[in-house]
């Protein structure tokens, strides 16, 4: 069976007031991104010091490159990715991927390919008071499959619920999806994910929404990893069966935001191949697992 890739999420919306662990300013990103990759991570997802000011794709850009580049200068096979940003378009929320590529700092592009309401219940048994939908129209995603192509991007889906897997798989059909993909099952735990309580929004972490996935993936040659919003990957059923059945694992403080430390959540990954018989996978094993389009000299 091939290698497992772990992927890290270091920080998301993940704060330090929820977790002292967590790396927030570019010199503490790099510093954990580097004790990852060196604990076995292959792939890590990074947040912005700074979030949701209205400043530009450009600036956005800078606020990544500052810890990228010296996990690079470091760890030059790494594979590097951001998250979507704010604004009124998608190209503000979207086009910072543009400047990171030109520099030749990250492999993939984040894609989550629809919609879905990222909300909890509160103590009064309601959901969240709220408008906010998070929010990727078919328009959106043209643009961003788009950009991935473009740019040699690998998409790196997240996968809400069942109809963002009826995207990805309308563009593997049809030949025109990207290459690199990487489909992630994202499920929900038992705390929110913005905010605690009940999520809304996913299924939860059992065999049966595994089975669901795989179900609708078919013979599609995709690789697909696993992880839950608002919980360990690893105390769930679906992480053995994922390690069982070919799958990767993404774990880390954005996702498990109670986790001791990001290098902790790795390690327990690499426990988990141990006694299912997975190896890790290098960073050469990982490029190659996932098919990313090959480096652009710059």
């Amino acid at each position: 069976m091939d290698p497992v890739i772990i992927e890290v999420a270091v920080n998301g919306v993940t704060r330090k007031e929820r977790n002292p662990a967590v790396p927030v300013e570019p010199d503490e990103v790099a510093a954990d991104t580097i004790r990852c990759l060196d604990a076995g991570a292959t792939v890590v997802h990074t947040h912005p010091h700074s979030f949701g000011d209205g400043a530009g794709p450009e600036e956005v850009a800078e606020r990544y490159a500052s810890a990228y580049r010296n996990v690079l200068a470091e760890r030059p096979g790494a594979i590097l990715y951001p998250t979507m940003s704010g604004g009124p378009s998608i190209a503000n929320r979207w086009d910072h991927h543009r400047f990171l590529a030109a520099e030749g700092l990250i492999r993939c592009g984040c894609l989550d390919p629809g919609s879905t309401n990222l909300s909890s219940f509160g103590a009064d048994g309601l959901p969240t008071a709220t408008d906010f939908v998070y929010t990727n129209s078919p328009n959106d995603i043209r643009y961003m499959m788009s950009g991935c192509g473009e740019l040699g991007l690998g998409p790196s889906f997240a996968i809400y619920e069942p109809a963002f897997l009826r995207m990805v798989l309308g563009y593997y059909q049809s030949g025109n999806l990207p290459a690199g993909a990487l489909v992630k099952f994202y499920f929900s735990g038992d705390s929110g994910y913005l905010a605690p309580g009940m999520p809304t929004f996913s299924a939860p972490p059992i065999p049966e929404a595994l089975a669901l996935y795989r179900a609708m993936l078919g013979d599609a040659d995709l690789p697909w990893a696993v992880t839950v919003l608002g919980g360990d990957i690893v105390d769930t059923p679906v992480a053995r069966l994922a390690m069982e059945q070919g799958g990767h694992i993404r774990v880390g403080l954005e996702d498990h935001s109670s986790a001791a430390s990001n290098v902790a959540c790795v390690q327990r990954v690499i426990d988990l191949a141990d006694a299912t018989g997975r190896s890790v996978a290098t960073a050469a094993e990982a490029e190659t697992l996932l098919r990313l389009p090959a480096r652009v000299a710059r």
